[in-house]
């Protein structure tokens, strides 16, 4: 027998498109794949030096919460980025590290979703489009997954405030993510600040996914951590119903590290860190030192950045006079309107070699939506190779749409 609630998940937005491309030959010799968020770029020497120097460590069991100078590296890293008083976070209470921000954003929806809310089915909030890790974690939990549309009307980012107030009562989890994937939307301390007040209203866990928080082409963006402070009053536990998700995968372009880590509130990491303990494995111990080294270096961080940065600002020249074009405000997604993404994606491929992801594969059916999915229109272009490949390549996807337009 299968978990029926498996069966509901849709395809894999990946195995969806090997399905449309896999019967249509590109008509160059050497193809760009610009589908998966992988960085291409070369990771931090440090990473493979702070390894080796802990060699010694591979015959050791970690601890199931992250080694001590993981955690506090995690806590003076939030501190120092996001501008948080000295000790509010304290790596024995307000941190756990994690094998990646996925497999965490997906335990932690286990761990924090009963199988009813008052008598109800729970639910779990969360954009559409979104990042499929979340609605996977929603439905392996039982729960209600409520997608609320993230479009041009609500500034690409979720209104959970919009929501009947019955379905917000019957959450559990609301999953937010800033900023997003795959638009680039980044959510205001202000619009954080009035998520936080609606999570403690109702009674649910915010869970921030904040991986791409240091990929940012003007303002940095706040972390939810900042608004839970904003929205205490004295003597209130500032991070309460509160959590954020980290992530060294586009901070470092060290994906195949699997390393993240979750900060917020005490007593859901308490619960997180029962089923971790039960349900994962941990960072092995060279790893999580050469993480440690990662969050406590911010040099690389910036030089990544800069890059990103280098990369959006060729898509602006090449996009300049697209109506379809939307500039990300963080991250290293382009989601662009092209009018049928499907049909535009197959082109792109067999004309230009150019392999880019249909947006309706990232979004879920909504009748409400135009074409009955509110990603139909778009596809997502991954900005992860060197700056001249990324500009061939979008000069590419330009020509095709010239094209399409004429």
């Amino acid at each position: 027998m299968v978990n029926p609630a498996l069966e509901r998940l849709p395809g894999s937005a990946f195995v969806r498109l090997r399905e449309l491309l896999g019967p249509v030959v590109p008509q160059v010799e050497t193809p760009i794949s610009m589908s998966i968020g992988e960085p291409q770029l070369p990771p931090p020497a440090l990473i493979a030096d702070v390894v080796a120097a802990h060699a010694h460590l591979w015959n050791r069991y970690p601890p199931n919460e992250g080694t001590p100078e993981l955690r506090a590296a995690c806590a003076r890293w939030l501190a120092r980025r996001f501008g948080l008083p000295a000790g509010l976070v304290d790596p024995e209470r307000h941190v756990l590290s994690a094998t990646g921000s996925r497999e965490a954003l997906y335990l932690f929806v286990q761990a924090m979703t009963p199988p009813e809310s008052g008598g109800r089915r729970a639910a779990v909030l969360m954009p559409n489009p979104y990042y499929q890790v979340y609605r996977a974690a929603a439905e392996m939990a039982g729960a209600e997954a409520v997608l609320v549309p993230a479009t041009a009307a609500t500034g690409y980012l979720p209104d959970f405030a919009a929501l009947d107030p019955e379905i917000l009562d019957r959450a559990a989890v609301a999953i937010f993510c800033s900023p997003s994937n795959p638009e680039g939307a980044q959510a205001d301390l202000g619009r954080l600040t009035e998520l936080v007040r609606l999570a403690r209203r109702h009674g649910f866990v915010l869970a921030c996914d904040e991986c791409y928080s240091e990929l940012y082409f003007g303002d940095a963006p706040p972390s939810a951590l900042n608004a839970g402070l904003a929205a205490a009053a004295p003597g209130e536990d500032p991070f309460a119903n509160v959590v954020v998700f980290h992530s060294l995968s586009k901070r470092s372009s060290a994906p195949g590290l699997r390393s993240g880590f979750v900060a917020g509130d005490a007593a859901a990491l308490k619960a997180f860190l029962k089923l971790r303990s039960y349900a994962c494995v941990q960072m092995p111990m060279p790893l999580a030192a050469a993480s440690a080294a990662l969050w406590d270096d911010d040099a690389h961080a910036a030089a990544n950045r800069a890059h990103y940065a280098r990369l959006v600002a060729a898509a602006d020249r090449i996009f300049a006079d697209y109506p379809g074009y939307l500039r990300p405000q963080g991250g290293f997604f382009l989601w662009l309107a092209v009018g049928d993404g499907e049909a535009f994606t197959r082109r792109v491929w067999q004309h230009c070699g150019v392999r880019i992801v249909p947006g309706r594969y990232l979004a879920a059916d909504d009748p409400a939506a135009p074409h009955g999915n509110p990603g139909h229109a778009h596809v997502r272009i991954a900005l992860v190779h060197d700056e001249a490949t990324v500009t061939r390549a979008l000069e590419a996807i330009r020509a095709c749409l010239d094209h399409t337009d004429g």
